[in-house]
């Protein structure tokens, strides 16, 4: 059966954007952070276009749902709502930890089991396992990923207490470069740089909606792990006056 599929995300610095039109894919992952909500929308109509797809002819529209950048996941969210409103197309909620753990694999050839660690800013992780599994029995289920254990976050006390206790087999993500020596998995294999995000993403979209996945655009949301994403400016004004009375280190 043919699939005709719509992925974006913007969960990260990256923006990523993915089409699938038959067995065409077309896959873009460009500079976002700020500049996603100016290009988001361009890009994938842009993809679409290249492959000969109007919005109203694809099956469903996958977004990158989190965790990642506050922003990031609104932004894609709302982009892929809107679009999949106006159609008339249902959505395809993806784990955006989930993708790099999909890309890490790639880049192995195998990694079946894999943790992956993201940089979440304020000295916090993103961080999951994800095992790979194939379909079983005669009719098997597609293949895919599973959660076990889901999507969290983390300190680096926490985390690197969680791989002590059990370690990883291997760690994807970003997280392993910003934090360094301060993240200990113990001399785990690392990949900290993915291949092709876009092509991860569309691989994800596919297995979901092979899964009947699909959801209603109305009840879409981005999935967020921080419930506070900055200080009020009493807490900046206390935090300042705080450091300006502690006691200054003497060497020695």
């Amino acid at each position: 059966m043919a699939t005709h599929l719509l992925a974006l995300d913007c969960s990260t610095e990256a923006l990523a954007v993915a089409v699938a039109a038959d067995e065409r894919t077309w896959c873009r992952v460009v500079d976002g952070g700020a500049l996603a909500s100016s290009r988001i929308l361009g890009l994938a109509l842009q993809g679409l276009a290249e492959c000969g797809l109007g919005v109203a002819q694809v099956d469903a529209i996958a977004f990158g749902a989190g965790p990642g950048a506050f922003t990031g996941l609104r932004c894609a969210c709302a982009t892929a709502q809107g679009l999949a409103l106006g159609a008339g197309r249902p959505l395809l909620a993806i784990d955006s930890l989930m993708l790099v753990a999909d890309d890490a694999r790639t880049q192995v050839g195998d990694g079946d089991d894999i943790w992956v660690a993201m940089d979440a800013r304020m000295d916090e992780v993103y961080a999951a396992q994800y095992r790979f599994e194939p379909g079983l029995g005669s009719r098997p289920e597609p293949t895919g990923w599973r959660a076990t254990v889901a999507p969290a976050l983390y300190t680096l006390d926490a985390l690197n207490a969680r791989w002590r206790a059990t370690p990883p087999r291997r760690v994807a993500g970003s997280a392993v470069v910003a934090f360094g020596a301060r993240l200990q998995p113990a001399g785990v294999p690392a990949l900290p740089t993915q291949r092709d995000r876009a092509a991860a993403l569309l691989r994800l979209a596919r297995h979901a909606w092979q899964r009947g996945e699909a959801i209603d655009p109305a009840l879409a949301l981005p999935l967020y792990l921080r419930d506070k994403v900055a200080l009020t400016t009493a807490e900046r004004e206390a935090l300042q006056r705080a450091k300006a009375t502690r006691p200054e280190r003497r060497n020695g």
